[in-house]
């Protein structure tokens, strides 16, 4: 359904998470019933999470501690721990930086370029600790870094930018050709971001195992304030989940796994991810709420020290629990910002499912009051502010 902005545009309504709803159906499951296992190529997982590759979320550690938990740690093979041999005093002075100093401070530490041999230890020190290894490039440094990374042992090869497109043009350069690169790697890749069915449908086409739903919806994102880019997750899940079913019959049963990229605050945020239609999810920021977060208490993105056009802020987070306590729980606060998964397994039990691909087929109502209701509760005398 389409409404008139003017007389000479139209556009469509999309819906965020926080404008949807799941609809609890006629079973319950008990909760030890349910499976929240995910699989994509070869590798199975426990809790169906990747890390988002940022700085202040990912380390060669917290990849390591993820990957025991259940999930899957990516690491940003364009940071810290790629350009120095110890980044710790860097993130320590990140952490103390006045908001003024930020921007300036990160485009000089970010300055300092990238070591291959880092590269390669930073990967081995992951596969070392016997946990599936993910390391993420941005488009623009696959074709330079790829070998590398192949050959020191990553299992999957994620390449992520702000928006990737199967049809970059370029008058200066020759752009990175996705398919002809995927089709000559011998480990699966994920690509991304997307936002739209058309753009997930081509990306697929691509030979990805998997793609990236989400344009700038981030906490430490400002894409969307910065060039007006984006479309609400609800619905870029949605659509690239409509891509994927589509591609399915087009390919004769080639199934490509819907990765939502961000804007998920809560266990509540990830179970609409997925009644929406996503198989997994990549998260920053909640993660960085972690106390083993190399980000001290802070967050940022890709593109905060982009040295022309920043898309990105520092973000003080409040420091919730260890990393077990964020994804598996005990629950240590009454947000949902902690035991993520404990809450999308009773989601799924509370509604009857017992895997995530049946999760998938839940109902999905449209119901921004229940926003609305839940800030009016927090505003009241004696809510929670």
């Amino acid at each position: 359904m389409e409404f008139e902005i003017g007389r000479a545009k139209r556009a469509r309504r999309a819906y965020a998470f926080d404008d949807i709803a799941v609809v609890p159906s006629r079973r319950t499951r008990d909760p030890e019933d349910v499976s929240t296992t995910w699989t994509i190529d070869a590798f199975a997982f426990d809790i169906p999470v990747l890390s988002a590759p940022m700085d202040s979320v990912a380390s060669p550690e917290t990849a390591i501690a993820i990957g025991r938990l259940g999930g899957l740690g990516v690491l940003n093979l364009e940071g810290l721990w790629t350009r120095y041999d110890d980044p710790e005093p860097l993130l320590a002075e990140l952490a103390e930086l006045p908001e003024d100093r930020v921007t300036e401070r990160m485009r000089e530490i970010y300055s300092k370029p990238i070591e291959g041999g880092l590269i390669k230890d930073r990967i081995s020190q992951i596969r070392d600790a016997g946990v599936t290894v993910a390391a993420s490039l941005t488009p623009q440094r696959t074709v330079q870094f790829a070998q590398t990374v192949i050959d020191s042992g990553v299992d999957i090869f994620v390449i992520q930018g702000t928006v990737v497109s199967a049809e970059h043009v370029s008058s200066r350069s020759e752009p990175l050709n996705l398919k002809r690169f995927i089709a000559e790697l011998d480990v699966p890749v994920i690509v991304g971001g997307c936002a739209t069915y058309q753009s997930a449908l081509h990306l697929m086409r691509t030979g990805a195992a998997g793609i990236l739903v989400g344009v700038g919806p981030g906490q430490a994102n400002t894409t969307r304030a910065v060039l007006g880019i984006g479309v609400p997750m609800a619905t870029s899940i949605a659509d690239a989940a409509g891509a994927r079913r589509d591609y399915l019959d087009e390919s004769g049963g080639r199934y490509v796994h819907v990765i939502a990229d961000g804007g998920m605050r809560t266990g509540g945020d990830i179970a609409k991810a997925i009644a929406c239609g996503a198989d997994a999810v990549m998260m920053g920021s909640p993660l960085a709420r972690a106390t083993e977060a190399p980000g001290r208490g802070w967050h940022w993105g890709h593109q905060s020290h982009h040295p022309v056009l920043p898309r990105g802020t520092r973000l003080k987070v409040e420091q919730v629990g260890t990393l077990e306590q964020v994804l598996l729980g005990p629950a240590c606060t009454d947000d949902g910002s902690t035991n993520l998964f404990g809450g999308l397994r009773r989601a799924m039990a509370m509604t009857g499912y017992s895997s995530i691909k049946e999760f998938q087929k839940v109902e999905v109502m449209v119901a921004p009051a229940l926003l609305t209701e839940g800030k009016a509760l927090q505003r009241a005398p004696g809510g929670r502010s």
